[in-house]
């Protein structure tokens, strides 16, 4: 099979089978205005894409909506994400998506600022102004309920530093198992610090399938996991 060309991709972004991804980190307050007139951009060139949507373009290879969708991505769980870009989101009515490390949430706060800073979680000045650095789980829950939430590890890892069963354990498995908890709905989607694909590390890959993920984001593409194999 030939390399697609420029111009049958451009077709395909038309069509919708090629989705646009955003990704932002730390949106502080002071810049509120700033990202409220890029997302203004994007709403109204493109399409607010939910998890059933994204689902519905991967079992079919169709887009159902009239332009092409956009997820932005906010990343980490700063406290910010749910005071300052879903405000924002919610209403230019986007739908955004929220991978967050969720040891960075139970974290408490006099503390959240030395483990954002032994686990690559970068602040801005504003981001030390407050109480809390990161947001609650009462946030990720209220957020659950009409954007997309789903882990980013626990402690904001990368594959290559997830070495065991015990690692995994704690990176993979439980991530999920509270955020299901706490939001009553199956997260569906992982990303690795470094957005790390499927297909690296089968050790990996078969730990994300066995956790009961769909996709995996990585730093090119979303990714639908294989279905676990029966027993």
């Amino acid at each position: 099979m030939s390399a697609p060309t420029i111009e049958s991709q451009q077709q395909a972004f038309r069509n919708g089978q090629i989705l646009r991804v955003v990704n932002y980190h730390s949106t502080p307050a002071a810049g509120a205005e700033a990202l409220e007139h890029e997302l203004a951009t994007y709403a109204e060139a493109f399409s607010p894409v939910t998890m059933e949507d994204l689902e519905a373009l991967f079992e079919t290879g169709e887009w159902h909506k009239d332009k092409p969708g956009v997820l932005p991505v906010f990343y980490e769980g700063y406290r910010n994400s749910a005071t300052v870009a879903a405000p924002i989101c919610d209403k230019l009515g986007l739908t955004a998506w929220f991978p967050v490390a969720t040891r960075f949430l139970s974290t408490s706060p006099e503390h959240q600022e030395t483990f954002a800073r032994a686990h690559s979680i970068y602040l801005v000045e504003e981001d030390l102004a407050g109480e809390r650095i990161a947001m609650t789980w009462e946030e990720l829950n209220e957020l659950s309920e009409r954007h997309v939430v789903f882990p980013h590890t626990a402690s904001h890892a990368g594959l290559e530093s997830v070495l065991d069963d015990d690692d995994l354990q704690r990176e993979v498995f439980e991530p999920k198992a509270r955020m299901d908890a706490v939001t009553g709905q199956s997260a569906k989607a992982f990303v690795w610090l470094h957005g790390s694909g499927y297909g690296r590390s089968s050790f990996h890959d078969r730990a994300l399938i066995g956790a009961g993920y769909t996709f995996l984001f990585s730093n090119t593409m979303i990714q639908r996991l294989p279905e676990p194999s029966p027993e």
